[in-house]
């Protein structure tokens, strides 16, 4: 992809010959914000069938037609890592979604928990900041978004057979999170909300023997940034 060429998700089916609709959202951008025309380059994805070169064959106000060219990578698979937090306040979940997407996170679970900044979850808009993302970062796919779920719920509900890695804070284990095969193999992080996790919630956390209590150092970390640096951690493994 040369630089400067505009990346878009797109919902349809790609293939070359196809041509596809933008949306008027994105038809908007391309003409006015970017002020590109009839004929000028836009590389599309739509998370199945890899990435292609199109060009705009037509274009006006918040209409845009897209010619699908050829393809220019395959579909790829990110290795499975997911993300389970605790909603926080607005800004600070927006980095948090849009920076997991950025790190390769497949799938984003909100978790509600005793001390979480807000019990409101608004999936539209973290899809808007995942697609961003993706079409920012080169990412071919974007993060599977599930419905916020309580924190009990959701651990009774993962699978036993995948090791999560839990960040407490100031828990007794070793400094680097990857320390050790347990947690190296851990599919998935969760992160607590400000003030972490009650000690009701962590004696029901240990009962479950896939979870795995890492530590991100000695320093009490915000819980974006403990987010933020456990997902870089757990993608560089």
């Amino acid at each position: 992809m040369s630089v400067g060429t505009i990346r878009l998700f797109i919902e349809s089916d790609l293939a070359p010959g196809a041509e596809v609709a933008a949306t008027p959202l994105q038809a908007h951008y391309l003409g006015v914000v970017m002020r590109r025309g009839v004929g000028d380059p836009v590389i599309l994805f739509n998370g199945r069938d890899g990435e292609y070169l199109a060009r705009i064959s037509q274009i006006k106000r918040d209409q845009a037609r897209l010619a699908v060219d050829h393809q220019t990578r395959p579909q790829v698979c990110l290795r499975e890592m997911s993300l389970a937090f605790a909603p926080l306040k607005r800004d600070a979940t927006d980095l948090v979604i849009q920076k997991a997407t950025e790190l390769g996170a497949t799938a984003i679970y909100p978790v509600l928990t005793a001390r979480s900044n807000t019990q409101r979850v608004n999936l539209d808009r973290f899809r808007a900041i995942t697609i961003e993302a993706a079409e920012q970062c080169e990412r071919m796919d974007l993060p599977i978004l599930h419905q916020p779920v309580q924190l009990f719920q959701f651990l009774s509900s993962w699978p036993s057979d995948k090791p999560l890695a839990a960040c407490i804070e100031r828990a007794d284990v070793p400094r680097s999170p990857m320390a050790d095969a347990a947690a190296r193999s851990a599919t998935g992080l969760i992160v607590g909300p400000e003030g972490g996790f009650t000690s009701t919630e962590l004696d029901v956390m240990r009962r479950h023997s896939f979870l795995i209590a890492v530590s991100l150092g000695t320093l009490i970390l915000r819980a974006e940034t403990a987010a933020i640096a456990g997902l870089a951690l757990l993608q560089a493994n």
